[in-house]
């Protein structure tokens, strides 16, 4: 099942299918390290429900909602 990374719930976690949009952000997100087979895990949210943050490759980052959503992801 393909979801968005957006979509995941705290402590969720996904490998990355691909990044949708050739624009601006989707190169930066791909020169972030957001890449198609890396896992990729949320572990919180601002309080008012943007910016995301996840852990990545071993770092974290934060990502706003509509960045996230050009993240494709797949269950692991």
């Amino acid at each position: 099942m393909t979801r968005v990374a957006a979509e995941l719930e705290v402590g969720q976690a996904g490998r990355v299918a691909r990044v949708v949009g050739v624009d601006e952000i989707g190169r930066r997100i791909l020169e972030m390290g957001i890449t198609p087979g890396a896992e990729i895990r949320r572990i919180g949210t601002a309080p008012l429900g943007d910016p995301l943050e996840f852990e990545i490759r071993g770092y974290r980052l934060s990502l706003r909602k509509h960045e996230a959503q050009q993240i494709e992801i797949e269950s692991t």
